[in-house]
């Protein structure tokens, strides 16, 4: 067991079991987005040195291929022990460089062994297939295989818990990685470097390097040891990735963006919503892909919703998350307060009404004032943009069939959520949502048994659940014949 936090704050690359600065010397400093201070550096990578990962890689990859899927399952739950042995210190690592509350760093790092631990079982659960031949003297096998070298790019807002859904499936599979932490939070994914050591995974089979998005972005998607791109972030930026990865054609899945609606009809349990609308809004300060967008409450409830919400968003305890108590901490960066301050003027300029909140934070820096627009319209930018911040706009609908519409109504597709009793309703709103998650009756759904995954512009494929695995694996046919059958 590593023996606090600052064990956890490596300030190198991990390259071939190497720990490594960049070929310059450059270095990103680190800041912690509650202070503004600098925690620490990170080495500023580039082309040559994710050359040199991938590299490591590919040469891990010819003996770790060769494991045997007991192997790999035994080193995954030692993985797992040693993330929930060091579970505290890696959640004030995690709030120190993102800024969320320590309650939430904690589930996110217990989220991140739950991951492993899971892919520790499926890793026993990659079966193959004997099918019935239509010649009598053959015989047809189909096996799985590891897809091989594999880059991850993962996000600021999950820097543990999205890293963990990919290298949980990536080690049960037989694969070996390359991966690029975003630069706000890269300490949470240097961390797995140390814990892989603890854990015995073999030298090359996990690779960290930090640096330049659009240098160590281009060599891997260019580089063709690189068998899968793995993405979670923006669509936009999945988009230009999904571009440069057709050059080689690999093997790609993207968690991109979304616009999630959540509904709640006139025979909602107004009280349950307004609970499930507070976690599903302002978890890690609406800074996730899954958080609500746009709020549609129907007509005869939306008073009633309104001013509960507003209520309840008043209450949350803005502050550092290092500290008891916070429910709230600050945005990203300053550029996060500028977003959600244009969204709120463009609100207001078209009729929203700030019922609470609206503004910076008195504690300064990026924190900001949990918020509620009522009078929300179409019209309203983040009707189509993705806010990631503390804004929960309110809209009004009449029918199911409007509200199926308006939810709809986007080319984003990841989450939704509704709030009903009415268990006929529950079934055909649940299936006309064209969303790859759905949460009748509650806000915070996700869960390492399930895939997720989104429709539309939202992504490709799936991680978590016995869906999350089959990305790095090959189906491969073999036909054996002249048997003398």
């Amino acid at each position: 067991m590593l023996a606090n936090s600052n064990a956890f704050l490596r300030q190198k690359n991990l390259f071939g079991g190497e720990w490594v600065d960049a070929d310059g010397g450059e270095t990103i400093d680190v800041n912690n987005p509650a202070t503004g201070e600098i925690i620490g550096t990170v080495p500023n990578c580039g082309k040559a040195e994710t050359a040199r990962a991938i590299d490591a890689a590919a040469e891990a990859f010819l003996t770790f291929r060769k494991t045997t899927a007991l192997e790999r399952s035994k080193m995954l739950r030692r993985l797992h022990d040693a993330i929930m042995d060091n579970q505290e210190t890696l959640a004030q690592l995690l709030t120190s460089e993102q800024g969320k509350s320590l309650v939430e760093a904690r589930g996110e790092v217990g989220m991140s062994a739950g991951y492993v631990l899971w892919y520790a079982e499926e890793a026993r659960r990659v079966y193959g297939d004997i099918v019935p031949a239509p010649w009598a003297d053959r015989r047809i096998m189909v096996t799985k295989q590891p897809v091989g070298v594999i880059a991850a790019i993962t996000p600021w807002n999950f820097p543990s818990s999205m890293l963990a859904r990919k290298i949980g499936p990536a080690i049960a599979a037989g694969c070996t990685s390359v991966i690029k932490p975003a630069t706000q939070t890269p300490y949470s994914a240097l961390a797995w470097g140390l814990l892989a050591e603890e854990a015995g995974v073999p030298r090359g089979v996990v690779n960290i390097v930090t640096g330049s998005a659009s240098e160590i972005g281009g060599e891997i998607t260019r580089n063709p040891k690189v068998k899968k791109v793995t993405f979670t972030g923006s669509t936009a930026v999945g988009k230009l990735l999904l571009k440069q990865c057709a050059g080689t054609v690999k093997k790609v899945s993207m968690e991109l963006g979304g616009n999630a609606p959540f509904i709640v009809f006139n025979d909602a349990d107004v009280d349950r919503a307004v609970e499930g609308a507070i976690a599903a809004k302002f978890r890690n300060s609406g800074q996730t892909c899954v958080c609500t967008n746009r709020f549609y409450v129907q007509s005869k409830v939306y008073g009633k919703f309104v001013e509960k919400l507003a209520a309840a968003a008043a209450d949350l305890k803005v502050g550092n998350g290092a500290e008891d108590g916070t429910q709230q901490g600050p945005l990203i960066d300053l550029r996060a307060v500028e977003t959600v301050e244009s969204m709120i003027e463009d609100a207001t300029r078209k009729g929203g009404k700030v019922v609470t909140g609206g503004k910076r934070h008195a504690l300064g820096g990026s924190f900001f004032e949990p918020t509620v627009i009522a009078d929300a319209k179409p019209r309203m930018r983040f009707t189509r943009e993705e806010i990631f911040g503390p804004i929960a706009p309110v809209y009004k609908f009449k029918t199911e069939e409007e509200a199926i519409e308006l939810a709809n109504n986007t080319e984003y597709g990841l989450a939704a959520y509704f709030y009903t009793q009415d268990l006929g309703r529950m079934y055909r709103v649940s299936e006309a949502l064209e969303y790859g998650l759905v949460g009748v009756n509650e806000g915070v759904i996700t869960t390492v048994e399930a895939p997720f995954g989104g429709f539309k512009e939202s992504g490709l494929g799936r991680e978590g659940g016995h869906q999350g695995i089959e990305d790095y694996l090959e189906a491969k046919y073999v036909c054996v014949g002249g048997l003398g059958m």
